[in-house]
């Protein structure tokens, strides 16, 4: 996760080089919001990423605002953000986030395309952001959402639509959603006891778990390298 709008975009797009470069066989997700399509860094990687071949999925979580800028103030594709794609000859899909049965054929067909064809593709999620993007943004308070678009959205949230869904194919009841609500409930609380009663990390121990290079004392970790290769 970066501070900077886009600034993982080319990042995937190494790490699907390096699966390519390797000849690992791998497909790279990279995730990001409608905002980050209007950054110069997102455009350049799309042209790689076509030019290359690369083995990458880009998926775009348009939720409708860029912290409060709206999809309708900065693009000037308004309906279909994923449509930028022709200009790179890459393909492009749409869909809903709310219908799992919708999403997994058209993933799993960006998937095929990438680990068998060696080609990316960059998809579009509509969904929906139900809180405000950070403390400091109050959504409804600041005047670009209503309480009632909001409640309107949470109608439709994903997990409430799929547990429906579910009952009405006899594959949930009351009984077992509650038993899987309680279940995660006290998982969360235990990871919560278990994070306040453990020690500050030290200094020494801020790149563990960060590179593999350095958890497993290479001859890389030693002289600063830490990228792909040997």
């Amino acid at each position: 996760c970066h501070g900077i709008a886009a600034a993982h975009v080319p990042l995937a797009a190494g790490l699907a080089y390096s699966l390519k470069y390797r000849a690992i066989p791998g497909v790279v997700f990279c995730f990001l919001g409608d905002g980050s399509v209007n950054q110069g860094v997102f455009h350049e990687t799309m042209n790689l990423a076509a030019l290359q071949g690369l083995p990458v999925i880009y998926v775009i979580e348009n939720n409708g605002f860029a912290f409060r800028a709206s999809v309708t103030r900065s693009s000037r594709f308004k309906d279909c953000l994923a449509r930028r794609a022709e200009g790179y000859d890459m393909d492009w899909d749409r869909f809903a986030g709310e219908d799992p049965y919708e999403m997994r054929p058209k993933i799993q067909a960006a998937i095929h395309r990438a680990r068998k064809e060696q080609r990316p593709t960059l998809l579009e999620i509509d969904t929906y952001r139900h809180h405000g993007f950070s403390v400091a943004d109050s959504h409804h308070r600041g005047g670009y959402r209503t309480l009632e678009e909001i409640g309107a959205r949470k109608a439709r949230d994903p997990m409430l639509l799929w547990r429906r869904q579910l009952m009405t194919e006899g594959l949930l009841d009351e009984a077992l959603a509650e038993a899987i609500k309680q279940g995660q409930l006290q998982e969360a609380k235990e990871a919560a006891v278990h994070a306040d009663g453990s020690l500050p990390p030290e200094i020494r121990n801020i790149t563990e778990d960060v590179y593999w290079e350095v958890d497993h004392g290479t001859d890389a970790s030693r002289i600063g390298r830490h990228f792909f290769g040997e």
